[in-house]
């Protein structure tokens, strides 16, 4: 199979902040600064089509399907962590931050909804529990990136701080609280690291292989680590430049906004404000390919669960001198892989 990229018809009328592919189907979510999140079916290469609308209050930060493609969990500058039935549109608020939320993803192994916001706090939602008002951890900084694994939670925040939970302790401790009202969970992490990168992080995204994650910033850098304490596993990790340009004999840096794994090889994908988006073979250490510049920054990433298809969210931004809607580029593009496009390189 050779690849192939096709646009996503009706895009967002305003800034992409998020897109997310169904775990059993080839329906994308995409959500927007225009209050609204949108709902694709990508299986139609060309001819892919939109399937629903759902408007919100406020710009929607974050998003991520639930436990089927029926059911969507959405996070935002209106403070809400909601519930949409993609089915019928219907929304619920399962919970409210203390100012804007921005990261939310969803542990099948425990039907547990994690949320973060600019509150400084993590909301844990119990799906079994549904009568009990989420519980709150407090965490020492602001949440900017949520990514989760098979058995492990990271969470990347402002002052360079990343923890990281353990999913069953985030479950077992929010079971044991019966309080009605709101409860703070005081839930150790499981490991508590300062990030590897000297600037902000924008990204964090974890391995399919549960081993660990890779983590970006504002200043044109990847860092890769991995979970395991031994002093072995921590001396591989590294960080490395990307998406820099040079302009008129001048390096000019830009935000690594994306990062993705691809479910089967391992490998990842880099998306920056350069509008760029490369494929990268951590353990190798080594660039696998870059595609053609987009039109505009790179402003989310994420592989279908089958590996089979990238979507690429392209917004302007202020590395394209377009902080307003009006001339703006907001598109969604669907590459459908060739099968050895993201493999990595056989170590020996």
């Amino acid at each position: 199979m050779t690849s192939h990229q096709f646009e996503l018809s009706e895009s967002p009328q305003d800034a992409i902040s998020a897109v997310k592919f169904a775990s059993s189907s080839p329906k994308l979510l995409v959500a927007s600064w225009d209050k609204h999140v949108y709902l694709y079916d990508a299986s139609e290469g060309d001819s892919a089509r939109i399937l629903q609308k759902y408007e919100h209050r406020a710009p929607v930060l974050d998003l991520c399907f639930g436990k089927d493609d029926q059911e969507a969990f959405t996070v935002g500058v209106d403070w809400d962590v909601r519930r949409v039935d993609l089915t019928t549109g219907e929304q619920t608020v399962l919970s409210s931050h203390d100012a804007g939320a921005n990261a939310v993803v969803y542990d099948p192994a425990h039907d547990m909804v994690i949320s973060g916001g600019w509150d400084s706090t993590l909301h844990i939602h119990l799906r079994s529990q549904p009568d009990h008002v989420p519980n709150t951890i407090q965490l020492p900084s602001k949440a900017f990136s949520i990514s989760l694994t098979a058995t492990k939670v990271v969470v990347a925040m402002a002052t360079r701080a990343v923890h990281i939970y353990e999913l069953d302790a985030l479950a077992t401790a929010a079971a044991q609280s019966s309080q009605p009202s709101p409860n703070l969970l005081e839930v150790e992490p499981w490991q508590t690291r300062e990030s590897s990168l000297k600037f902000m992080t924008r990204a964090v995204s974890c391995m399919s292989n549960d081993a660990g994650y890779a983590s970006s910033s504002i200043e044109g850098r990847v860092a890769v680590e991995w979970f395991d304490p031994s002093s072995e596993s921590q001396a591989r990790k590294y960080a490395f430049k990307c998406h820099r340009q040079t302009v008129d004999s001048v390096d000019v840096v830009y935000p690594v906004n994306a990062l993705s794994f691809h479910p089967k090889h391992g490998t990842f994908a880099s998306g920056g404000g350069d509008g760029v988006v490369a494929l990268w073979d951590g353990v190798a250490k080594r660039r696998i390919r870059q595609y053609q510049k987009y039109p505009a920054s790179i402003a989310a990433l994420d592989f279908s669960k089958d590996g089979r298809y990238l979507a690429v969210a392209v917004s302007s931004g202020f590395e394209d001198g377009q902080e307003d809607i009006e001339g703006s580029v907001v598109k969604v593009f669907i590459r459908e892989l060739s099968d050895s496009e993201a493999k990595g390189k056989v170590l020996k």
